[in-house]
């Protein structure tokens, strides 16, 4: 089988969302690391992968993919192993929903507005964070609302949802604010502890 190749930083919340999908679906792949912040600018040959310049992007067998959740679905449709979405349209747009929401509300205010800031920052803005803190109290009340009994997002089935969700709350989880918001939500939390503690998000984790 020709292996898929991943473009990215292992340090990337999205570039980890397609490893995680890879590895849930026992696949060998090569990463090809590409550090988008690097002191010398974007590598000049990653446009033609990703025109604008972000993280990941994804090839398999000459055909060529930039944003995650196409490549995400690509994977789970085109390569044996556990299916990742639900048949039915109703879990699937439940699935898509969560998606969604977790890109436009989660990532930046979970990520960069408190993870980045805390670890990264000599002087953190707090107001910064504060605010984040703010939406990422939303996103968790909405996730609590949306998620069905059961271990997964969706209930019994891992899908897409459980491996989207799981490295931006990852990066959450690293700091003691977002450990602290976690703990008020006891689904949600329980949840991450089982989503964190498969082999796929171990074999994932930046190295170092």
């Amino acid at each position: 089988m020709i292996r898929p190749v991943v473009y990215g930083a292992d340090y990337s919340a999205y570039v980890r969302i397609v490893r995680l999908v890879l590895e849930e679906k026992g696949i060998g792949y090569e990463l090809v690391p590409v550090d988008i912040f690097a002191a010398d600018g974007i590598p000049s040959w990653y446009f033609d992968h990703q025109p604008f310049g972000r993280m990941p992007a994804f090839e398999h067998d000459g055909f060529r993919l930039h944003e995650t959740s196409a490549i995400t679905r690509y994977v789970d449709e085109a390569f044996d192993g556990p299916a990742l979405q639900p048949i039915e349209p109703r879990p699937r747009a439940r699935m898509n929903q969560i998606i969604g929401m977790l890109d436009a509300y989660a990532y930046r205010a979970m990520v960069w507005d408190v993870a980045v800031e805390r670890l990264e920052k000599t002087t953190p803005d707090e107001a910064l964070i504060a605010n984040g803190l703010r939406e990422a109290a939303k996103v968790l009340r909405a996730l609590t609302s949306l998620k069905a009994a059961g271990p997964w997002l969706l209930g019994e089935q891992l899908t897409l949802a459980d491996l989207h969700a799981a490295p931006i709350i990852g990066y959450f989880a690293k700091v003691a604010d977002g450990q602290n918001l976690l703990a008020e939500f006891a689904d949600i939390q329980a949840w991450w502890a089982r989503i964190a503690g498969r082999e796929s998000f171990a074999k994932t984790e930046k190295a170092g």
